[in-house]
C-alpha cells in the first residue's frame, strides 16, 4: 500500500514526500482510514512502528478540511503523552506534516516556567500537544479552553491511564467520560478493559 491510496490530500502527501516516508506502517494504513472517517480508534503498536504519524496525519486532514475558525483560534485537537520528551517529539512531527498546511500547534509540559508557554497558548493554535500535569494546571487557572475540542488523542494510553488515576477529576480526563470528541488511544499495550465501549463511541480496534 502506498499513501496515495489513503485518500489523504496533496499537501499533507507531499510533506510525507519529504519527510522521507516510502510507504505507510501496517498501524498506518490501519488507523488512517478510520480517524479519517471519524471514528473512535483504540491502535496499539510497538515504539517505532509510527504511532504518532498513525493520529497526527488524519487529525491534520481532518482539521484543515473544515473551516478554520474566525478571530481567536480555539484548540480543535488535544494530544496528551506522558512525558516531556514524547510532548517535544509529537509537536515536532505534527509541525513536519502540517508544514504546508494553514494549521497551527503547540506544546506545554511541565518541570519550566508557563510564563511562556501562557503567551503561546494567547495566540491561539489548533492542535495543543501536553503532559497531564501542566495541562490540569493551566486549566484550573483558566488559561486552557476544552470546549471545542474536535479530536482527543492518548498517546501511550496505558500510561496516561495510570497517570489519570492520581490527577484531579475533571479537566481533560472528563472527555473520557462524555466524550464531546472523536477519541483516538494509541498504546505499546492493550487497555481495551480500562478504556472500553462505553468510552469510545463506533470504536474501531487495531489491537
Amino acid at each position: 500500500m502506498q499513501f496515495n491510496e489513503l485518500n489523504l490530500i496533496p499537501r499533507l502527501l507531499r510533506a510525507i514526500d519529504e519527510v522521507g516516508y516510502e510507504r505507510p506502517t501496517p498501524i498506518q494504513a490501519q488507523a488512517i482510514p478510520p480517524v479519517l472517517a471519524g471514528r473512535d480508534v483504540l491502535g496499539c503498536a510497538q515504539t517505532g512502528t509510527g504511532k504518532t504519524a498513525a493520529f497526527a496525519i488524519p487529525t491534520l486532514q481532518r482539521l484543515f478540511q473544515e473551516s478554520l475558525p474566525k478571530g481567536k483560534r480555539p484548540i480543535r485537537a488535544l494530544v496528551v503523552t506522558p512525558t516531556r520528551e514524547l510532548a517535544l517529539q509529537i509537536q515536532e512531527n505534527f509541525a513536519a506534516y502540517g508544514k504546508h498546511l494553514p494549521l497551527r500547534s503547540c506544546v506545554i509540559f511541565g518541570g519550566v516556567s508557563q510564563k511562556p508557554q501562557e503567551e503561546q497558548l494567547a495566540r491561539g493554535f489548533d492542535v495543543l500537544v501536553a503532559t497531564p500535569g501542566r495541562l490540569n494546571d493551566l486549566i484550573g487557572q483558566g488559561l486552557i479552553d476544552l470546549s471545542h475540542i474536535e479530536l482527543f488523542i492518548l498517546d501511550e494510553a496505558d500510561e496516561m491511564l495510570d497517570m489519570a488515576d492520581n490527577l484531579p477529576a475533571g479537566a481533560a480526563w472528563d472527555i473520557l467520560e462524555k466524550p464531546p470528541a472523536e477519541i483516538d488511544a494509541f498504546t505499546s499495550m492493550a487497555v481495551r478493559g480500562r478504556l472500553g465501549g462505553k468510552d469510545l463511541r463506533n470504536a474501531q480496534d487495531l489491537l
